[in-house]
């Protein structure tokens, strides 16, 4: 989790921009994505229909 957040942090600090966070089938992984990273981050996030896989993480500064 350390990395995915570190990651996407520098990545805010570059400017906008939409990474796609592989995840294969893993809920688990996925829950703990969206409850220790990215609930409480300025991220905007989905899983797309077509790949249920991925989460979509997506940043733009208003």
């Amino acid at each position: 989790m350390e990395a995915v957040h570190e990651f996407l942090n520098n990545e805010k600090d570059k400017g906008p921009f939409s990474v796609t966070i592989i995840t294969g089938n893993s809920t688990v992984l996925q829950d703990r994505i969206f409850k220790e990273v990215l609930e409480p981050s300025p991220f905007t996030f989905f899983i797309p229909s077509w790949n249920l896989g991925q989460i979509i993480v997506e940043y733009m500064k208003l």
